[in-house]
């Protein structure tokens, strides 16, 4: 019983059928998407292709971004981070949990980690992006989600592009322990997404955001769960921590827009010209 109130407190989820607006998205060409689970369900989700180029790098290489998105809602809600990235020139990919929108199923830890690879599984195979194409993007929840997949991925290999995290936390039991301070989560919660745990096995290179007004997740968390991962990334990108010193938690796609959207287009034009120089590496090798 307390396992189903938990999930309940955690997961808020919109159960509906979402309809898809291919205009919606002003910057980029927008369309549904279905993933098989290993356990037989089907995820329902959207794929932006942008019509845009990545600001100040090599317009040959778009990225494509899985977004992780948070505890509530469903994709319908989150058409400003489809607008954010596709302006930047990066396809995006939002694929909604099962129990959310119009999956089956019910969510938890274990499943929303499983739909994950799923994601990465379609994304690879069946959009055919490469590993060093795609870059992973975990808000709030979505960012335990995000940490996880790229702790595994990285120990598996190949490494994804990057990893950006926006308002996330360094572990459920932490971010719990913030909102109900006079109760034992942590002697009670079965949810951990313990992401301080992770993030220092974390080998592509990091993005974190987060805002300083963050009444949800409290900004040091952010912050400790940056200074918790590697200085760089395996092929020598400096992590990088941006503070939004306007922004909240739930604000945070408004508030903040300019400094991420800036932010968002630094971080991927870096990835394209490290990548270009890696090129060059092998090719010189040769």
């Amino acid at each position: 019983m307390i396992v189903l109130i938990q999930r309940k407190i955690i997961y808020r989820p919109l159960r509906e059928k979402v309809v898809l607006d291919p205009e919606a998205v002003t910057s980029g060409v927008l369309g549904e998407v279905r993933v098989p689970t290993d356990d037989g369900l089907t995820l329902h989700g959207w794929h932006a292709t942008s019509r845009c180029s990545i600001a100040e790098g090599d317009a040959s290489w778009r990225p494509l971004v899985i977004f992780f998105p948070g505890n509530s809602g469903h994709r319908g809600c989150r058409v400003r981070d489809f607008e954010l990235f596709t302006q930047v020139g990066a396809d995006l990919l939002l694929v909604d949990y099962r129990g959310y929108a119009e999956n089956a199923g019910n969510p938890s830890e274990p499943s929303l980690a499983a739909d994950a690879r799923a994601v990465w599984r379609y994304a690879v195979d069946g959009l055919g992006v490469p590993p060093e194409r795609i870059v992973l993007f975990g808000g709030s929840l979505g960012g335990g989600v995000a940490t996880r997949l790229a702790h595994e991925i990285c120990r598996d290999g190949p490494a994804p592009a990057g990893l950006i995290l926006r308002a996330t936390f360094t572990s459920m039991a932490d971010a719990g322990k913030a909102l109900y301070p006079w109760l034992p989560v942590r002697s009670l919660l079965v949810e951990r997404f313990p992401s301080i745990e992770r993030i220092p096995h974390v080998t592509c290179p990091l993005l974190v955001m987060h805002g300083t007004r963050d009444r949800v997740v409290p900004f040091e968390q952010g912050r400790r769960l940056f200074e918790t991962a590697s200085p760089r990334s395996a092929c020598g990108v400096d992590k990088r921590f941006v503070e939004l010193p306007e922004s909240g938690h739930n604000d945070i796609i408004h508030t903040g827009w300019d400094t991420m959207r800036s932010e968002f287009s630094r971080f991927l034009s870096g990835l394209s010209n490290g990548k270009r120089v890696s090129e060059t590496m092998v090719e010189t090798a040769r």
